[in-house]
């Protein structure tokens, strides 16, 4: 029996929505160079950066071991700043999720601006963890490189 999963986190930001989203969407394999003991490269493997049916593949640290992910761009919508991946590969969710999608959006609060990243996810039976962990990493993620261009 799978179970269905949503886990949401929210990072506030100074550089300004789109700046980020730029970034995640077009740019991040900039990213490596922003933190590069988080993130060592970032490959654009099929199609065009920022476009829907693009494939991407991430070479990064987590949690003191190298990991790769392969995602797909599902959806994007430059209005909400918002970018769905669906992770194709990825040790982090083998055998554990039968699905995994992050999805990243800019959503204004009443005292600015805040990046939003949402793990929608199946888990291959209810035993198995929640990515709590990860989406943590994330938040580590996606403040560094708030910081790092909020200071440009």
């Amino acid at each position: 029996m799978a179970v269905a999963g949503k886990m949401a986190m929210y990072v506030k930001i100074n550089a300004g929505g789109d700046v980020l989203y730029d970034i995640v969407r077009n740019r991040p394999n900039d990213i490596a160079s922003m933190l590069p003991d988080k993130v060592y490269s970032c490959e654009l493997l099929e199609g065009e950066w920022g476009a829907v049916g693009s494939v991407i593949c991430w070479n990064f640290s987590y949690d003191g071991k190298r990991e790769i992910i392969k995602q797909q761009i599902e959806e994007v919508d430059e209005k909400t700043y918002k970018i769905v991946f669906n992770v194709l590969e990825a040790r982090l969710v083998k055998n554990i999720y039968k699905s995994f999608k992050i999805i990243f959006n800019v959503e204004p609060k009443s005292d600015g601006k805040v990046a939003a990243v949402t793990f929608e996810f199946e888990k291959v039976n209810p035993k198995m963890p929640y990515p709590t962990a990860f989406l943590d990493y994330l938040w580590v993620v996606f403040k560094g490189v708030d910081e790092y261009n909020s200071t440009k």
